[in-house]
């Protein structure tokens, strides 16, 4: 199910993931107070040259971000009522930086190289009786449930148009939260299947639930 990893050899997927999660971070903090247009769009196109270095498959995979474009469009026209064109297109080139950046993350990292990446920073919560595993995987999942997402939204947009030929409805939301707590179900079901154990602290000991 979580199958955004595309495995090729690219010199993106040869770096740690803890080095990209914490290019991530980076960039987040020095994205954030940017508010000149021009140099995000800049960042952007930028981002843009970074997939098409990775091949063909890796760039295709921009589509994921289709979905985002109507709720965008409404963050552009409420941040141009409230303050300027300018300002919104920065609002808007910001988040689809972000976001973009994140997806890269994904799909040139495997879950597990994920996990362990973050699991070193929980590692005093092994002192409390807690499994570092617990919000390693967590935090794991988050980012890869990101394109997962947007990809399944993306599907039913598709679906929307082919068969009824009008624009995205709202009524697509509900049938798509339902789709998502599914998602989650199968999640857990095959975590316990695997035998993991959020119960269990690092060291075999019962722990605290979180």
């Amino acid at each position: 199910m979580i199958s955004t990893y595309v495995s090729r050899a690219g010199w993106l997927h040869r770096l740690p993931a803890g080095l990209k999660l914490i290019a991530i971070a980076v960039l987040s903090l020095v994205v954030l107070p940017v508010s000149d247009w021009r140099w995000l769009a800049l960042g952007c196109a930028a981002l843009l040259l970074v997939y098409a270095s990775l091949g063909r498959d890796i760039f295709r995979r921009l589509a994921l971000l289709k979905p985002l474009l109507p709720f965008l469009i409404v963050i552009a026209l409420i941040q141009a009522w409230m303050e300027t064109w300018s300002s919104a297109a920065a609002s808007v080139l910001r988040i689809l930086l972000m976001v973009a950046a994140a997806n890269l993350v994904t799909l040139t990292t495997t879950m597990q190289d994920l996990m362990a990446a973050v699991a070193p920073a929980f590692k005093p919560l092994a002192y409390v009786g807690v499994n570092p595993r617990a919000p390693a995987l967590a935090i794991a999942l988050l980012l890869r449930f990101v394109p997962v997402l947007l990809e399944a939204w993306s599907r039913r947009e598709e679906a929307w148009r082919a068969r009824t030929g009008r624009p995205v409805s709202i009524r697509l939301l509900a049938p798509f939260v339902g789709e998502t707590m599914r998602m989650a179900d199968q999640i857990a079901e095959a975590l316990e299947a695997r035998g993991f154990d959020p119960s269990t602290s690092s060291d075999g000991k019962p722990g605290k639930h979180l």
